[in-house]
């Protein structure tokens, strides 16, 4: 089948698989605003096992539309019902799709966090609202010289968004890099890392004092694809050879866990140099998967 119609199909078959999977979530989550307390606990466990069946039926879809080789290393051991910090290099949105695969029913379904703007999109937004997925206000530097009394916004919701997992088993995925690698950018940050941007250590940081006590552990996830840079059109019209995926548990140092992290201070020095050290790991660990 030629690429632009394997490509067209894909995407129908994710955008019908969205639908079907994407309205009785939609529909169900209304009920959040209404109950409270152990009830709405027990709703939004009840719609992330329809989020469970949309990574099916997406895993279907691709294993059934595309010839991807699939690399990916061992696994640690993990729990369904536990509650997972995992950092991952960002390089494409097909990284979305990549890591609900690899950890799909080994965690609890992926929560990550989304632009404000995403909220209005049809189906998507109020079903990610409905899955309790933190909405951030990314404001530009202009915008923040403007109103400084903005400044702190996104770490406020993430702290906000941690209170209410720790009720509910959770997987809690950061693109540490904040965007989606890019040589342009690359070039832009002067990044000392060959492969990756420069981390950003805020969100991180609110998760970890937020719920640390409560992490059953922190994953490292490394994602690579041939040329580095890949779109999901490379994706769906199968130009994807091979996307290799290396998953490994890190261990907090102890002291980097607390609050004193979100604040200037030796400790928020020592954490950003604990990440950068991640980072170098990785940079290293890519040059071998690219």
């Amino acid at each position: 089948m030629a690429g632009p119609v394997r490509g067209v199909l894909t995407i129908v078959l994710f955008a019908i698989n969205l639908f079907l999977i994407g309205t009785p979530i939609l529909l169900i989550g209304l009920l959040k605003l209404v109950l409270r307390g152990e009830t709405r606990r027990r709703l939004i466990l009840f719609l992330a096992g329809f989020a469970e069946r949309w990574a099916v039926l997406n895993n279907k879809t691709i294993d059934s539309r595309l010839t991807t080789r699939w690399d990916v290393g061992e696994l640690p051991p993990l729990f369904r019902d536990g509650h997972y910090l995992i950092l991952s290099n960002h390089i494409s949105w097909v990284d979305i799709i990549v890591l609900v695969r690899v950890f799909h029913r080994r965690v609890a379904f992926l929560r990550f966090f989304l632009k404000s703007q995403l909220f209005w999109f049809p189906v998507v937004g109020l079903g990610t609202w409905a899955l309790e997925f933190p909405f951030m206000k990314r404001h530009s530097a202009e915008y923040l010289a403007r109103h400084p009394e903005k400044r702190g916004e996104d770490l406020e919701t993430t702290r906000r968004a941690c209170q209410r997992y720790r009720t509910i088993p959770v997987a809690i995925l950061n693109f540490i890099e904040g965007t989606r690698f890019t040589h342009e950018k690359h070039e832009e940050q002067c990044s000392p890392y060959r492969y990756l941007l420069r981390p950003r250590a805020g969100g991180v940081s609110f998760v970890l004092a937020s719920l640390g006590d409560q992490l059953d552990g922190v994953l490292d996830v490394t994602i690579a694809y041939p040329g580095h840079e890949v779109t999901v059109w490379d994706f769906v019209t199968n130009r994807v050879d091979r996307i290799s995926v290396r998953v490994r548990p890190v261990e907090v140092p102890e002291g980097l866990s607390g609050e004193a992290i979100t604040r200037p201070g030796p400790e928020r020095e020592a954490f950003k140099a604990w990440i950068d050290g991640l980072w170098r790991e990785k940079d290293e660990l890519l040059a071998t998967l690219v």
